[in-house]
């Protein structure tokens, strides 16, 4: 019978485990859905490409969100392994659980995060599936003014298409 593994690190966590941190890229991505859709809830699913680390965000067909809530249609996630749990925001700010976050949180996911208004980098709690606060580092760098810049556009060089037979366009001023 054929059956697929990931090769791992000698020590390392294994495929499934529990994660201990979270890719900045992922983690920014979910500040910004959040911040976007303020003043309703955002949610979303976190996903593991790597053992360990939470690289992914999913966003559900069907979400629907409110001022106060997020409800996520569960039966629309992929046949995947490598998902780990939820993250939604709270507009309010607060960063604790509450008993929907909590009944969520122990019947479905591993890791859950929680991100506030003003939905910044230091506006986020990890929680586990007790609803225990827990520590979940961040890997990556952040992006600094220069890869957030947009790209400036260049016109083609050389020459440009003759324009005989165009008609001039009408000035404003007329």
């Amino acid at each position: 019978m054929f059956r697929p593994h990931r090769k791992r690190a000698p020590g390392g966590p294994r495929f499934g485990s529990t994660p201990t941190a979270i890719s900045r890229n992922c983690l920014d991505s979910a500040l910004a859905c959040a911040r976007s859709s303020y003043p309703k809830e955002f949610g979303g699913i976190l996903r593991s490409e790597e053992p360990g680390l939470i690289t992914d965000l999913l966003l559900l067909p069907g979400t629907t969100s409110g001022t106060r809530h997020a409800n996520f249609q569960l039966y629309m996630l992929p046949v995947d392994l490598g998902v780990m749990g939820t993250i939604h925001s709270h507009p309010s700010g607060a960063l604790h659980p509450s008993d929907a976050d909590l009944m969520l949180f122990r019947h479905w996911g591993r890791r859950h995060l929680i991100v506030g208004y003003p939905f910044g980098a230091g506006s986020w709690r990890a929680y586990d599936g007790n609803g225990e606060e827990t520590h979940l580092a961040v890997r990556g760098t952040v992006a600094g003014p220069a890869e957030l810049a947009l790209p400036v556009y260049r016109p083609p060089t050389g020459r440009l298409p003759d324009s005989a037979g165009a008609s001039p366009l009408p000035d404003d001023a007329e």
